[in-house]
């Protein structure tokens, strides 16, 4: 199993009653697979704050819950995190942060231990799937037994890796039949908190005794010339780098086990540590009065390895691991057929700054677009375009448009808009509804009419809703008309208030659009000019071919023509955007040639 489908597997195990989370890479695939079991709610919340809410609320019921994000998601759900930690539970609670280092599909790198330091609650750490399974099984039962959230925090290695995980018996699940009314626990008034704060205090001293006995936290003696203390997949590179070497692995890398920590800096000659990221463990352990390398020696940003690790400590050894291999450049780019290309070929001829959102869509910065100016977080391009347009003020001639998916407009652009509309900014906001959240692998949301299982569900008019909260002008566009569109968002931006372009058409790889009979579109190359129209849409469908000098006039075109353009028949999905350009006739839908 990988991480993911092992973390799905113990939730099941652990008698999870309802799970809720918002799709994110590296978390998305605990969802998925969680939602195939039998017997356990599962759920796509709107975004991550209302997932952990709905998390809280199964818990406070007496149920076991689960909540699954990547690590910008906990910036989401911060804030019921924290006074979560205060309130406590009444059936096991479980917060999955999946970390990005190297930030291969995320917009910063954050090291999400610092949250359970700050909220106050344990967190756990696997380095392999099989760890993962027996942790996210633990933390509901810490989290029952110490009346805590607990977080697991994995990393994209962890998520992604496949490894050996064992099956065992899944706990019964009993429906809750009667709630349980606790005023005094759970509703954080200033007077109840403030008590409450002490319970967290006491709490965090009965997890600081359970460090030094948990199993997950252990020393494995070896050579005491150096030691390692190390936790996640960190801990794979040091056994890898340094087999013979003594290692402590923290399995439980929030509160630490202090006394283990110093009786195992006693056992060595040099003390390491080895984390990916901040130098959480190291400032916490250096603060303690021990001396040790850390982050003078391993980086701290990026994702570590064998060999980073093995030459950042010992650069003078003879490299014997499997050195990465450089690979050539393979550029990310919108599908063949994909809705957004027709918007962003417009904006990119418009004279307007783009806001950008998270999604799909951010492709939309990479040239030959070049159409998005700025991308900053989950919902924060209508926000955005609304300060930009008020800092521009009455004078300002420039015009602002902000662009986010239908799932990224409800995660967290509906307040953008309302503030727009109640403060009165003159900024078009588009919204790609292609009703879908795709850039995580076609998970359903809200707009989409559909629940996590697939099952037919109610489905939001994102019109509707934009006219409810005061926009009087809502377009809808069909984006591979590519010149209707420009006429559109022309007449939108033009206006002096508030305005909304909703972009209609469904994303490619939806399995619907898979199933459609195969009909593409191909080059008639004799009418072919060579304008380069076609080409400036980035569209991986279509190629273009240079002519040597003289081969234009040997081929019957003109002496000046510099190249043609060529449609690949079995990548084009059959948008039109390439034909609604073409102005010569050289671009024709049907069977190819």
């Amino acid at each position: 199993m990988s991480g993911n489908e092992a973390i799905a597997l113990g939730a099941y195990e652990a008698g999870v009653a309802v799970a809720s989370g918002y799709p994110g890479t590296p978390s998305t695939e605990i969802m998925e697979n969680l939602s195939r079991y039998e017997g356990v709610y599962t759920e796509w919340a709107p975004n991550e704050k209302v997932g952990l809410e709905v998390a809280i609320g199964a818990s406070f019921a007496g149920g076991r819950a689960l909540a699954t994000m990547k690590h910008v998601g906990v910036n989401v759900a911060a804030d019921p995190l924290f006074t979560a930690s205060y309130t406590g539970v009444n059936g096991g609670l479980v917060l999955v942060s999946a970390d990005d280092p190297e930030m291969h599909s995320s917009q910063n790198e954050q090291d999400n231990r610092n949250y359970a330091f700050a909220a106050k609650v344990p967190m756990l750490e696997p380095s392999d799937p099989s760890e993962a399974k027996e942790m996210v099984i633990a933390g509901f039962e810490l989290s029952e037994q110490l009346d805590t959230p607990i977080m697991l925090r994995i990393t994209t290695r962890v998520s992604h890796v496949k490894g050996v995980v064992e099956k065992g018996e899944p706990r019964s699940v009993k429906p809750v039949e009667e709630l349980k009314k606790q005023p005094g626990k759970l509703v954080m008034l200033p007077a109840i908190a403030r008590k409450r704060r002490e319970v967290v205090e006491e709490r965090m001293a009965q997890c600081r005794s359970l460090a030094e006995t948990t199993p997950f936290n252990r020393i494995e003696e070896g050579d005491s010339k150096r030691g390692f203390i190390t936790s996640g997949v960190s801990y794979l590179y040091v056994k890898e780098a340094f087999p013979e070497a003594a290692v402590l692995k923290l399995g439980m890398c929030w509160p630490l086990p202090e006394n283990k920590i110093r009786q195992f800096a006693g056992m060595v000659d040099e003390l390491y540590i080895v984390e990916e990221l901040d130098p959480f463990l190291e400032t916490h352990i250096k603060a303690m009065g021990i001396n040790c390398h850390g982050k003078d020696l391993i980086p701290n940003q990026g994702e570590l390895n064998t060999a980073i690790v093995r030459h950042a400590i010992d650069p003078a050894s003879k490299s014997d691991l499997f050195a990465p291999v450089e690979l050539p450049n393979r550029p990310p780019n919108m599908c063949a057929g994909c809705p957004h290309r027709g918007i962003f070929f417009n904006l990119s001829r418009m004279k307007v700054f783009v806001s950008g959102d998270i999604g799909c869509y951010t492709l939309g910065f990479l040239p030959p677009l070049s159409a998005i100016d700025s991308c900053v977080c989950m919902g924060a391009s209508v926000s955005i375009a609304h300060g930009m347009a008020k800092a521009l003020g009455d004078g300002g001639h420039d015009k602002v448009v902000s662009v986010i998916g239908d799932s990224t407009f409800i995660h967290s652009g509906i307040t953008g808009l309302i503030n727009t509309v109640y403060n009165d900014s003159a900024s078009t906001l588009i919204i790609l509804d292609n009703r879908i959240t795709a850039m995580t692998g076609q998970q359903h949301n809200p707009a989409s009419g559909y629940s996590i299982k697939g099952e037919a569900a109610s489905s939001i008019d994102l019109e509707a809703l934009c006219r409810a909260v005061g926009v009087k002008h809502v377009f809808k566009v069909n984006p591979h008309d590519v010149v209707e569109t420009r006429r559109v968002l022309k007449e939108a931006v033009d206006l002096d208030e508030p305005s909304v372009v909703i972009s209609e058409a469904p994303c490619v790889l939806l399995p619907e659009m898979k199933e459609r009979k195969p009909v593409s579109y191909f080059t008639n190359q004799e009418n072919c000019v060579g304008c380069m129209s076609c080409i400036r849409l980035g569209c991986p469908a279509i190629s273009w071919t240079t002519f040597a000098e003289g081969e234009a006039e040997k081929r019957g075109y003109r002496k000046t023509q510099k190249g043609i353009s060529k449609i690949d028949e079995v990548l084009c999905n059959d948008c039109g955007q390439c034909a609604s350009l073409c102005k010569f006739d050289a671009i024709t839908r049907g069977e190819g040639k």
